[in-house]
């Protein structure tokens, strides 16, 4: 994968490094499963899945720790 789109996990607000969290969890995804067509039809099996739904959660809670560090937690001075 060669095109550059994260060049720094600096967000301005928590809100902003839940927002990349998000994004990182879900490039995760489509560069893990880069088929279209299969992350479609996969999408009902995990929507409806109370364990899948929690291990997605989980990775965005992974991702938004990783931002939230790179950003010194968003404290001031």
């Amino acid at each position: 994968m060669s095109d550059v789109w994260l060049n720094t996990l600096i967000t301005n607000t928590p809100q902003e490094g839940f927002e990349l969290a998000m994004t990182l969890s879900r490039r995760g995804v489509k560069y893990t499963q880069p088929n279209p067509e299969t992350l479609k039809a996969l999408r009902p099996e995990y929507a409806n899945s109370a364990d899948g739904l929690t291990a997605a959660s989980h990775v965005i809670a992974v991702n938004f720790q990783t931002v939230a560090a790179a950003n010194n937690y968003w404290r001031k001075g």
